[in-house]
């Protein structure tokens, strides 16, 4: 027979696993949507520099290689494909990690990507002008 339950006793707290489950693919499909975002804007980086070369063809280009808008809408969206291949390898691991019970958040994932998009985004910048 089973012991009697103390109404005033605290709850017995069962790891929610669903609900741990479900913010990890919130998190994955969040970085889907960066990554997506990463590759139709450096798409259009590029697309935008051959279409004011042939605004203005009697014009000397005056890009120079490492600020050219072509190699940093490559960059773009190379680092968009990257990010694509880095968010399912972080949704494999917390997934193990929650099935594990033994899950570890890991920040240094994030300061890479924020280093990289930054470093895009200041590249970007002698564009403008």
């Amino acid at each position: 027979m089973a012991p009697p339950i103390d109404p005033h006793s605290p709850p017995t707290r069962r790891p929610d696993r669903q609900r741990e489950h479900q913010a990890n693919e919130r998190t994955f499909l969040a970085w889907l949507r960066t990554s997506i975002s990463l590759i139709g804007f450096g798409f259009a980086i590029a697309r935008f520099g051959i279409f004011l070369q042939q605004l203005n063809p009697t014009q000397a280009v005056t890009d120079t290689p490492v600020f050219s808008s072509r190699l940093i809408g490559i960059s773009l969206v190379g680092f968009g494909v990257f990010s694509i291949i880095l968010a399912a390898w972080r949704y494999n691991q917390a997934f193990l990690q929650i099935e594990r019970g033994r899950y570890k958040p890991n920040r240094s994932v994030i300061w890479i990507l924020s280093a990289m998009v930054t470093a895009l985004g200041l590249l970007c910048i002698p564009l403008l002008f």
